[in-house]
């Protein structure tokens, strides 16, 4: 599967607003799709590439000394949520998905839900 196909996929997602394909090592937006009204989808990536790395950082957020145990990150906001969905356990040159759903039209546990389910399909290719 294509990456712009993915995207489009989770762009199907109920309440999705925007979805960003991020280097976790460069910090950069490698695709977006979505909403851009309120933030460049490469601020975008830099801000969630901080979220990130500070939670594999923190030992405290961990179960293992390397921080590979961490698959995803879910930041709630007053109008919505942030999924950060990681794609492996060793980020160093390895790709995530910041999803951004409405709270008002989205489902956080369906969108958890399928975001798994694509994530592993991007992961595997």
């Amino acid at each position: 599967m294509r990456i712009d196909d993915c995207l489009a996929r989770m762009m199907a997602i109920p309440g999705a607003q925007r979805v960003t394909l991020v280097d976790c090592a460069s910090g950069l937006a490698v695709a977006s799709a979505g909403r851009d009204d309120r933030v460049d989808r490469h601020e975008d990536a830099a801000g969630a590439t901080d979220v990130v790395r500070s939670v594999l950082g923190t030992a405290a957020l961990s179960a293992t000394p390397d921080g590979d145990d961490v698959e995803e990150i879910i930041v709630c906001g007053a109008g919505g949520y942030h999924l950060l969905a990681l794609t492996g356990p060793d980020l160093d040159g390895h790709l995530f998905v910041h999803l951004v759903i409405d709270r008002e039209k989205g489902n956080l546990a369906l969108a958890r839900l399928r975001m798994q389910g694509l994530v592993r399909e991007m992961a595997v290719r």
